[in-house]
């Protein structure tokens, strides 16, 4: 019962000035100033500062009601209410269909919940929308690993480390690399 009154308190809760979803704002100039910074970094501290700050720069949705469905997602998440997390991704997907954060969300519970084929065509979508989000392109390498696609793994997780060559998933790599040559 919880979860329809969620369902229904997120889905009819748009603004009634806002029938669709303003375009997400353009933070690419800044990302890109992030990212030359992080490949740039003289230590992991500092570049995980630097990520976090690309993470306000994608956390930032298009509008009020875009910004309340994707924060409760991502509490709804972090409080392992899947459903919950859920419920407020596909709220947030199908009022901004265009802003790459509700679809990174959505394949995050897809991956938590060990979903990993569900999540593979929402962190494609995100890095279509979003071609240098971080955190989409280690989901993605993170998930095609967990699907024992190492070699495909491999390839997403290097197009990460060039743009921040301290992503702690770095040290996946060897691993992921010795398998790809395997094949």
């Amino acid at each position: 019962m919880k979860h329809v009154l969620i369902a229904l308190t997120l889905i009819c809760a748009p603004p009634a000035f806002c029938d669709t979803c303003p375009e997400a704002p353009d933070h690419t100039a800044a990302l890109a100033d992030l990212i030359a910074a992080a490949r740039a970094a003289p230590d992991e501290t500092t570049a995980r500062q630097l990520s976090d700050d690309m993470w306000a720069y994608w956390s930032d949705a298009p509008d009020t009601h875009a910004q309340d469905l994707l924060d409760e997602a991502i509490t709804r998440r972090t409080a392992y209410d899947f459903d919950g997390a859920m419920i407020a991704a596909n709220a947030l997907i199908e009022y901004c269909p265009d802003y790459a954060e509700g679809y990174n969300q959505r394949a995050f519970v897809n991956f938590l919940r060990q979903e990993y084929a569900a999540a593979l065509p929402d962190l494609e979508r995100t890095e279509d929308l979003s071609p240098t989000h971080l955190g989409a392109l280690t989901g993605h390498a993170m998930t095609l690993a967990a699907l024992q696609r190492n070699a495909e793994a491999a390839v997403v997780l290097r197009r990460a480390l060039d743009l921040n060559p301290w992503l702690s998933e770095r040290h996946l790599l060897p691993a992921l690399e010795a398998t790809e040559e395997e094949l």
